[in-house]
């Protein structure tokens, strides 16, 4: 059983992504199960060459330094010559309205002027990346789940059609993880793509830029910590992200603080130790070029060679190889 996961570098590794995928892949990943940094997703909309290769990197070592095993990552990029050739294979399967009902399609490209082609055809590629690896299962948000059940229709239609080649993938909803709302604007979900990073906890910030974050955690009405999701987002999502951290429920921790700025610190405290060995291992590597270049480089190796045979058998069957 093969699962594949991949996080886009669209931006710093924020604790929404730690406490809601990065650890858990960690602790629960199989050592079959893949992940990759999908930086070829990241290039769809104007972005800035230098920076995404930056956040390429960077991302590879958060993984690492999560505790995913170096031999189940990649970056997406380092493949780029046996996607695109699986990608251009895809799409020859593809109709043209398969592609454009696509949901998240529709509401980027709404109003927009000079939308890029890549927008459109990005979900054949990410049908190339799960096909190429032979992913049985591939963990993914609702806003994403159309796009595996693509994956799905191609390779039935590749398979019944030229010969069989490709396993048959399933969308499969992830456990549910922490949720992590932005410290200025509880009411939104905490994103390493936001312009405006005030209310962001980044992996990688220091312990006193973290407390900063925390003390100035927008909260609502009331004088003591109490847990109401609905009437005070504020409050609860300090609380949702001191649960995550301790493993006790956000109810039973609203009522030891006797204050907003007791929770907020003790909140700071928490999120502090846990990242503190994810930053220190990330920053060793990222100081360390040649051990990460290494990394990457065996990571490319060992997931080209696993998707080897599958591209060539449909090079072949499709009549170009």
């Amino acid at each position: 059983m093969i699962k594949l996961s991949g996080i886009t570098p669209s931006g710093h590794v924020q604790l929404g992504n730690h406490l809601g995928a990065l650890r858990r892949w960690a602790a629960e990943g199989g050592p079959d199960d893949l992940y990759f940094v999908s930086d070829l997703h990241a290039m769809t909309t104007t972005h800035n060459p230098a920076k995404l290769r930056s956040l390429a990197m960077e991302q590879l070592a958060v993984l690492v330094a999560t505790g995913i095993e170096p031999e189940r990552t990649f970056v997406q990029s380092d493949l780029a010559r046996d996607l695109g050739a699986l990608t251009w294979i895809l799409e020859c399967t593809c109709a043209y309205g398969e592609a454009a009902r696509m949901i998240q399609f529709k509401e980027k490209s709404k109003g927009q002027a000079g939308v890029r082609l890549s927008l459109l055809t990005y979900p054949v590629l990410m049908a190339a990346d799960i096909l190429l690896q032979g992913a049985d299962q591939v963990p993914v948000g609702e806003d994403q789940r159309q796009h595996v059940e693509l994956a799905r229709a191609l390779a039935k239609r590749f398979n019944g059609t030229y010969g069989e080649v490709f396993t048959m993938p399933e969308a499969v909803l992830p456990p549910a993880g922490a949720r992590v709302k932005d410290l200025a604007e509880p009411t939104r979900k905490m994103s390493k793509s936001t312009r405006d990073s005030a209310g962001v906890v980044f992996v990688l910030d220091e312990p006193d830029l973290i407390r900063r974050k925390f003390r100035r955690a927008v909260t609502d009405g009331g004088s003591t910590p109490a847990y109401e999701p609905e009437t005070r987002p504020g409050i609860a999502n300090l609380l949702d992200i001191l649960s995550a951290c301790t493993g006790d429920e956000p109810a039973a921790l609203a009522g030891r603080y006797p204050s907003y700025g007791a929770l907020k610190d003790a909140t700071a405290d928490a999120v502090i130790e846990e990242l503190r060995p994810v930053r220190e291992r990330t920053r060793a590597l990222l100081d360390d070029v040649t051990e990460l270049e290494r990394i990457r480089k065996a990571g490319a190796d060992r997931a080209a060679e696993r998707g080897a045979h599958r591209l060539s058998s449909a090079l072949r069957l499709f009549g170009a190889g």
